[in-house]
């Protein structure tokens, strides 16, 4: 059986995991005064943004996700044909519709797949499933490491559909932000209250910066540090901890807004990669979505793994 693998270009994963595992990006148009960035986690693109002025005003931003006839165009035009099986994993449906259209697009496509296919001389049947990751940014890259693993091993959609659900509820993902003033006014776009007035101008006066999980679609602060660097080294401590005592995803996937070598200079960052190494885990660092760093500002840190448990900072 033939499995493909979709996500939205939230998903951070490097470039050429995507391109090795023929991943299909569902694009998300970003438009800010008068420029428009179709995300499609192209390097030069997203190094263009976050390089430029551009990226300065990115709380400004409006984001436009694939439409639900766009899905079903791209469906029906290809993946139909390409493939028997297609999981879509999105980034959680409590922050984007993203879910809500793949879902949506889904119903269409099931009911149109089969002459589409008979023209191609194949009357098998096709199977679609859209999944929530309940995750963001580096978070859902854990859910696509672990389908193109099992895609690998042969595994049918049954357990593949299973071991993601389970993983959607173990996920940890975490967010250093670097500017609090711009989070704040990005929330403020959104409406999500989430980030007020108050703790931003705070947090900028005394350097003060919080580290954010999202968990099963939920996301709150749960630390804080003094300065971006203590809270570097403070999140990428935590997840060494968490390797160290054994993840449910031999992986840790970390994103940052800028480039990878600033990143791998920050506190931490090389102790992380040491336990990575000797625990057997992969370290798949790359560089934020434009998405992300719109939602998030650049120079941003996003770390994501899965657990059974994740004990406090």
């Amino acid at each position: 059986m033939r499995i493909g693998l979709v996500t939205d270009s939230t998903c951070d994963l490097p470039r050429k995991f995507i391109d090795d595992n023929q991943i299909v990006i569902l694009p998300i148009t970003v438009r800010i005064d008068g420029h428009t960035f179709v995300d499609v986690r192209d390097p030069a693109a997203t190094e263009s943004y976050y390089q430029g002025e551009v990226g300065k005003r990115g709380h400004a931003a409006e984001t436009e996700p694939l439409s639900v006839d766009a899905i079903r165009d791209l469906f029906l035009g290809k993946l139909v044909l390409d493939y028997d099986a297609v999981f879509c994993l999105t980034v959680t449906s409590t922050r984007s519709p993203v879910f809500a259209n793949a879902t949506q697009a889904s119903f269409a496509i099931l009911g149109a797949y089969r002459p589409v296919r008979q023209a191609a001389g194949n009357n098998s049947p096709f199977l679609m499933r859209v999944l929530d990751t309940k995750s963001l940014f580096a978070g859902q890259g854990i859910s696509a490491i672990e389908a193109t693993r099992m895609i690998a091993a042969d595994s049918n959609p049954g357990q593949i559909r299973e071991r993601l659900s389970e993983l959607s509820n173990r996920t940890h993902a975490y967010m250093l932000p670097r500017d609090l003033h711009y989070l704040r006014a990005r929330a403020r776009k959104k409406g999500d209250r989430s980030v007020g007035l108050l703790s931003a101008t705070l947090g900028t006066a005394l350097d003060i910066k919080p580290i954010l999980q999202c968990f099963q679609g939920e996301t709150r602060p749960v630390a804080k540090a003094r300065g971006f660097e203590q809270g570097a080294e403070m999140l990428f401590g935590h997840a060494a901890a968490a390797v160290q005592r054994g993840l449910l995803v031999p992986a840790v996937c970390i994103s940052y807004g800028g480039r990878l070598r600033d990143m791998e200079t920050l506190p931490g960052y090389g102790a992380l990669a040491v336990a990575c190494a000797d625990a057997g885990v992969a370290l798949h660092a790359s560089v934020m979505s434009i998405t992300g760093m719109v939602n998030v500002g650049t120079g941003a840190v996003s770390l994501g793994y899965a657990a059974e448990a994740d004990p406090p900072f």
